[in-house]
């Protein structure tokens, strides 16, 4: 049942000493406000990692050479040398692991090249790669218009092109058609078969996304002379397989096929996306217990406030329990009636607290959103409900236990001495 006389000296208290109460309950406002806007942030950079890795194949590895760095073989040290086509077919053959392998080799390399790409009077500096359809596998792209790379592509060397949708918009007035087209890369003319829009923004290899091109591997080794060479690797593993497993069994066949020095840890390099992911998550994980860590230390500040000023209310009420004791007050009325008080300040404090965090981070996302930065290096701040549920519900809990000690103090008064207070 309501009672509003209860209720009123609580509001009474709490006005007598409405300085140190404002104070004492903004410490708490302070503690759950930044403690939510820390959750929220950590889960915005978060967010904007994960959406921007969330289509690429964490599961895969890739490998490129570098001069060596040990004599082996009868080579110096310093050698510099390359994959091959014939490393595919031995990569495949020899390594069941594997699951998809995608050669890539890019124009231009080891050069310095600008304005490679040329239509008309437009002109751009751009990337070129030469690919295996099965690139779009590990590392895809959304296709605007056309299609990407087949096989057939391969097989017949066709000179076409794939490019990224910045490359339109610098080659192409805005609403011109650009399959069908041919553009001259490095001297050589490519029809246009597809236009797309990176959907990763957070992993690239060889360059900017939206300013590169895709052209068929073997197309681009025989019209620019590369031979056999092949630029870098990559590959994934079968489900439930670890790609460390490719990664190990890789370099070693790759070494000794090329005559490199097995202990050579510089010549092979690499980057294994799986164990790159699990420190990411691992960072995070990081920041989340450090948010929570300050955060809580932050509370308890307030709580640890809420607890002294409720001492101080107890001792400037002392006659007044006294009074109430005498006519009959039991100790358990006493005692809710401090623990009740506590609670309320702590509870109105920390909702505030709560609702303006939230408020906040809500627009902050819908800043990011009109602004166009969404996805970028900030995304979606959001707190999860229950976890803001039961940061209110401990800092209630927290109030409580801030009042008991008071409560305590007060039922330990006795009722002759209380009357006898000044």
């Amino acid at each position: 049942m309501f009672d509003l006389d209860k209720w009123q000296e609580i509001f009474a208290a709490l006005k007598k000493n409405k300085m140190r109460t404002f104070l004492t309950a903004f410490g708490v406002f302070w503690g759950i406000f930044m403690l939510i806007i820390m959750l929220g942030s950590g889960r915005g950079l978060q967010n904007a990692v994960y959406e921007g890795m969330k289509d690429f194949a964490t599961n895969s590895v890739f490998m490129w050479t570098q001069p060596t760095t040990e004599p082996y073989a009868g080579f110096p040290r310093g050698r510099r040398f390359f994959f091959r086509n014939d490393d595919i077919e031995a990569l495949r053959n020899n390594i069941p692991e594997i699951d998809i392998i995608a050669p890539r080799l890019q124009a231009g390399v080891g050069t310095s090249s600008t304005d490679n790409v040329v239509r008309g009077i437009k002109t751009g500096s751009f990337t070129v790669n030469g690919d295996y359809p099965e690139w779009n596998l590990i590392d895809p792209v959304k296709m605007l218009d056309g299609r990407f790379l087949n096989q057939l592509d391969l097989i017949h060397k066709r000179k076409i092109a794939v490019i990224g949708d910045m490359v339109k918009e610098i080659l192409f007035e805005k609403d011109e058609e650009a399959l069908g087209q041919y553009i001259r890369i490095n001297g050589v003319y490519f029809q246009v078969v597809g236009v797309f829009s990176p959907l990763n923004s957070n992993i690239g290899f060889g360059g900017d996304k939206a300013q590169s091109i895709f052209i068929p591997f073997t197309t681009l080794q025989q019209t620019y002379n590369y031979g056999d060479m092949v630029g870098w690797f990559a590959m994934t593993a079968h489900k439930d397989v670890p790609v460390s497993i490719i990664d190990e069994k890789a370099r070693e066949l790759l070494k000794r096929r090329h005559k490199v020095a097995p202990e050579d840890k510089q010549a092979i390099a690499g980057v294994n996306l799986d164990e790159q992911f699990r420190q990411i998550t691992g960072l995070f994980l990081g920041i989340d217990v450090l948010i929570w860590i300050v955060g809580i230390g932050t509370l308890l500040a307030g709580v640890i406030g809420i607890s002294n000023i409720m001492l101080i209310v107890v001792k400037e009420r002392t006659k007044e329990i006294g009074v109430q004791r005498a006519l009959g007050a039991t100790p358990r009325k006493i005692i809710s009636q401090i623990i009740t008080e506590s609670v309320f300040l702590t509870t109105i404090a920390g909702y505030f607290g709560l609702s303006l965090a939230v408020f906040l981070l809500e627009i902050i996302n819908k800043a990011l959103e009109a602004s166009g930065g969404e996805g970028q290096a900030f995304k979606n701040p959001e707190v999860d409900l229950n976890i803001a549920i039961a940061a209110l519900v401990i800092l209630v809990i927290s109030g409580a236990l801030a009042g008991f000690m008071p409560a305590k103090r007060a039922i330990s008064i006795k009722p002759i001495d209380a009357l006898r207070d000044e």
